[in-house]
């Protein structure tokens, strides 16, 4: 029989709350506390799910497995860091940190003391980019839509470490290589940070993606369609539908299209996310996100943001001449 695993949600706002609920009623793990700066919302999540407010996370220290981070980016470093230089197991939210040579001092500290480093880009656990993944072999041109309305959070950082950085995690993950070259155009709207962006990744491999992201559209729209030799493979995330379509020959030599919904089986990304990270962590193998790719998710946002200054650099000598 399995041993309990121990688990504790620092931070427990939008999405923190959704790990409390979420390990709360999984079978053979026990949350025995939350952690988040404003008492009054730790309380109110405690009690809902039945756990302890727990003031310092550092008195938890011995009787934890593994430790959900799901802090404002910004303090990802500060937090995860001592958790696990102290041997424990962490899930932390994407991006996994500010820069990238901040995630670099995650990925070492968890490499020093063998803990597990997850990060929490949910959408690779989608039972439909799951079942997508069996059908992709050789992508040739990806174009991904994400577009959200304006809500007022996560607003310390930009759509690309957002919204965007999802789709560049899926996108690296299906082409298993890093970006050659990398333009990039994005504008502030309703923030002070860039609100809409696109951007193009060419490949090495000769595959091209063209993403774009938003939190200030009108409607929600997070698709990916993927193209590849003789075939088409799309994905509604927020559905969790997929599509497979592929052109063969018919008997007369004429090209013929068949294909259509692929059947999956829906289950909740977040929870598929939780139940790896504590497989990973009872079993010491990799998680299905592992820090390294957390990581370089975040370096090519990067990228992306240093494009996108440079082309408005561009256009701003373009208007003075």
């Amino acid at each position: 029989m399995e041993s309990v695993f121990r688990a504790v949600v620092v931070g427990v706002g939008h999405l923190g709350q959704h790990h409390a609920r979420i390990l709360s009623a999984l079978d053979n793990v026990d949350l025995i506390g939350v952690v988040d700066i404003d008492r009054d919302r730790a309380r109110r999540i405690s009690s809902e799910y039945g756990t302890d407010v727990i003031e310092d996370i550092g008195s938890a220290l011995g009787r934890v497995d593994g430790v959900i981070v799901a802090v404002p980016t910004q303090d990802h470093l500060l937090v995860a860091a001592p958790l696990l230089e102290a041997g424990v197991s962490v899930l932390v939210e994407k991006p996994i940190a500010s820069s990238s040579s901040e995630a670099e001092v995650l990925l070492r500290t968890a490499e020093s003391s063998g803990a597990t480093l997850a990060v929490g880009h949910t959408e690779r656990h989608n039972p439909a980019v799951v079942t997508a993944r069996t059908l992709i072999s050789s992508p040739g041109f990806i174009e991904v839509h994400r577009l959200s309305t304006f809500q007022s959070r996560s607003l310390d950082i930009d759509v690309v470490f957002d919204v965007m950085i999802h789709d560049i995690d899926i996108v690296l993950s299906l082409v298993g290589s890093n970006p050659v070259s990398v333009e990039a155009v994005g504008i502030p709207v309703l923030t002070y940070r860039v609100d809409i962006a696109n951007a193009r990744l060419r490949f090495n491999t000769g595959c091209i993606a063209n993403l774009t992201a938003s939190r200030i559209s009108r409607e929600q729209v997070r698709k990916l369609r993927v193209f590849q030799p003789h075939a088409l493979v799309t994905v509604d995330y927020a559905e969790q539908q997929l599509e497979a379509w592929r052109v063969s020959k018919s008997k007369d030599g004429s090209p013929s299209v068949h294909g259509g919904p692929v059947e999956v089986a829906t289950v909740e990304p977040l929870e598929c996310e939780i139940r790896d990270f504590v497989h990973s962590v009872r079993n010491g193998i990799e998680p299905g996100v592992t820090g390294a790719s957390g990581r370089q998710a975040l370096v090519v946002a990067e990228a992306i943001t240093n494009a996108m200054e440079d082309t408005n650099r561009l256009s701003k000598v373009d208007r003075v001449s």
